[in-house]
């Protein structure tokens, strides 16, 4: 049994990887018809030994509708005309997809605004106030 490596840290056993080939749709004449190019690999993400909790959740939550109430993300891809370059597109896009839920996401952190970035605040927000007020004495006269 082989792994495929995702990460330093992380590594994917292929047997939890199943693919079938089915035919492909779209334009290919009588070739689409005939042969079965497009690759559908199955990952089941809840089985999986190589994913850590954090990871697995992030990865259900980038996998979308292409993840079966199971667990399993199924990917397809037909891009290329041979089996070869389809499996080969698929299972970069899964291992993509698992980089990037490696990835933990940066918390913010809250910070207060400086004093200055106050003052301008304040500042400005009287100007603004200033200039309604002198409209408004404007607006007075014009309605009598």
């Amino acid at each position: 049994m082989s792994t495929i490596s995702v990460t330093p840290e992380i590594s994917i056993d292929e047997s939890e990887i199943s693919e079938e080939f089915v035919r492909a749709s779209g334009p290919g004449g009588q070739n689409v018809n005939k042969v079965s190019t497009a690759v559908q690999i199955r990952f089941d993400c809840l089985g999986s030994r190589g994913l850590d909790d954090g990871t697995r959740r992030r990865v259900e939550r980038l996998a979308g509708r292409r993840l079966t109430e199971d667990g399993v993300i199924v990917l397809r891809s037909e891009r290329h005309r041979t089996r070869e370059l389809n499996r080969r597109d698929v299972l970069e896009r899964l291992i993509d997809m698992i980089r990037q839920a490696a990835k933990e996401p940066v918390r913010r952190k809250p910070t207060r605004p400086t004093a200055a970035s106050r003052e301008r605040r304040l500042d400005q927000k009287k100007r603004q106030s200033a200039k309604k007020r002198s409209r408004r004495f404007d607006d007075q006269e014009s309605d009598s």
